[in-house]
């Protein structure tokens, strides 16, 4: 197994330990800052498997299946563990969209077609890591707890659920536009 495949790996398996820190009181406080450090280790592997793999020219089929797996369950068990700050209508659409393009991509496979990355979609995961980060770290109640409440953390992070929000639409859209191919060869 290549270093790609292997960072993959260790992305796919940090998920439940991250979902353990996000859910339960193991070192009080500490808890969140721990989850928040394998989310960002986690997403920089996101971007350092496809970086080795492309330079390196170790870019195979398992890698091809897991790297966008990984980063879904990444960033679905984020929300999840969110749904106490994220409205879950919006963690429904941001799922969807993830389950969407993922079919998307299957179909187009058994069709011999690669669907690359969009802008849109890199755009969207990297607001969606940083949303992410932002509402678990709540610094809001770490201030609230020891100084004074400050409203604008979460204005800020009501902000880029927002964006996130939006760019998963419209990078659902794009892709949905770019590869309406993919549906009409998948009817003959």
């Amino acid at each position: 197994m290549n270093l790609p495949n292997k960072l993959t790996l260790f992305r796919v398996c940090s998920i439940p330990l991250f979902v353990v820190f996000m859910e339960f009181d193991i070192f009080g406080g500490a808890d969140k800052f721990i989850a928040v450090a394998l989310f960002v280790i986690a997403s920089i592997t996101d971007a350092l498997d496809g970086h080795i793999a492309r330079k390196y020219n170790l870019v195979t089929n398992f890698g091809k299946f897991m790297d966008p797996l990984a980063d879904k369950l990444l960033v679905c068990a984020a929300l999840i563990c969110l749904a106490d700050r994220i409205a879950k209508w919006i963690i429904v659409v941001i799922i969807s969209r993830e389950l969407i393009i993922s079919g998307f991509r299957t179909i187009a496979a058994d069709n011999g077609i690669v669907i690359a990355a969009s802008y849109w979609g890199k755009v969207k995961t990297v607001f969606q890591m940083i949303m992410i980060i932002w509402l678990i770290l709540d610094l809001n109640e770490f201030v609230m707890d020891y100084i004074i409440n400050i409203p604008i953390y979460n204005i800020i992070g009501n902000i880029l659920i927002g964006i996130a929000l939006v760019l998963t639409v419209i990078s659902l859209v794009d892709y949905l536009i770019k590869n309406k191919s993919v549906l009409a060869t998948d009817s003959n």
